[in-house]
């Protein structure tokens, strides 16, 4: 029988704006039983909540700064004390910095905040929610954990950003390598791997050769079917899987000169601006959802 998310418990990180907003649409759309938004941005989860209300779904939020581990601790025993165990979990929120070289970066603004968000936050929420997850069997779960090309292929100018997305790739798949070695399939982690999406957050950059730009509601629509069907990886545009294998193969020299010349991934990223709000604290702009 296919997963659905007819009357599930779906949990959304980042959920206030941008392609968290998007994910808590399409569940709704699909009959979610109740939809819970963490994000750290009050007045735009009051503003979500209200416009998402009334359509059968009941829709939940919190205040919630991802990059703390009491923060991510105090919402989640909050959740399971109401009974809210997610029957789906999608790691949504996330933060970029980029357009410059790692030496000329700030060690606590950029490199600290950057993994603190991308890479421990999906740990720390998913550890708070699996012992539960994989106690209630009454019906199979999905964790969707939102990553990013970046984080398999190098790429100047944003080396912090592509460590905190390989991170959370490695983590991500060795989670589900764990789950099904000890049992417990009925809990299904996808690692989705998109390219550039048009969020706001990567403003300004550029897709490398044969790799658009992808509009925010195509990316979630692809890693939506992906976490149904529990598909351990979804990367997109089918570029992403070109590169990735073409850099498994061909020497590093050679790699970095098609790399650079061919497809222009290296340059990818030299008229970055990015979102108005990422110059701004970690705190504000962890609200940001980046697929």
């Amino acid at each position: 029988m296919a997963f659905s998310v007819a009357n599930a418990r779906v949990l959304v990180t980042g959920g206030a704006s941008g392609m968290g907003r998007l994910y808590a649409e399409r569940a709704i759309r699909e009959g979610a039983g109740s939809v819970t938004l963490w994000d750290i941005d009050a007045l735009a989860l009051d503003t979500t909540a209200s416009e998402l209300s009334g359509y059968g779904t009941l829709v939940h939020t919190r205040v919630v700064d991802v990059s703390k581990l009491d923060d991510v601790r105090d919402a989640a025993r909050h959740e399971l004390g109401a009974g809210r165990v997610p029957d789906v979990l999608i790691n949504n929120a996330g933060i970029v910095r980029g357009n410059d070289y790692f030496w000329n970066t700030d060690p606590e603004r950029d490199t600290e905040a950057t993994m603190r968000i991308n890479a421990l936050a999906p740990m720390h929420v998913a550890r708070e929610f699996l012992p539960a997850m994989i106690t209630e069997t009454t019906r199979e779960k999905r964790i969707l954990n939102v990553a990013s090309a970046a984080g398999t292929l190098s790429n100047p100018r944003m080396s912090v950003y592509a460590a905190s997305k390989w991170a959370l790739i490695g983590w991500s798949d060795s989670v589900r390598l764990e789950l099904e070695r000890s049992g417990n399939r009925h809990v299904k982690i996808t690692t989705f791997c998109p390219s550039y999406v048009a969020t706001g957050m990567f403003e300004g950059a550029r897709g490398p050769l044969m790799t658009p730009v992808l509009l925010p509601d195509v990316a979630v629509s692809r890693a939506w079917q992906a976490m149904l069907s529990g598909k351990p990886f979804r990367l997109t545009p089918w570029t992403v899987s070109l590169a990735r294998g073409l850099k498994g193969v061909l020497p590093t020299v050679v790699w970095d000169q098609v790399a650079d010349r061919v497809f222009h991934v290296y340059s990818s990223m030299d008229a970055f601006t990015g979102h108005a709000a990422t110059a701004a604290t970690a705190t504000t702009t962890a609200k940001e959802s980046r697929a």
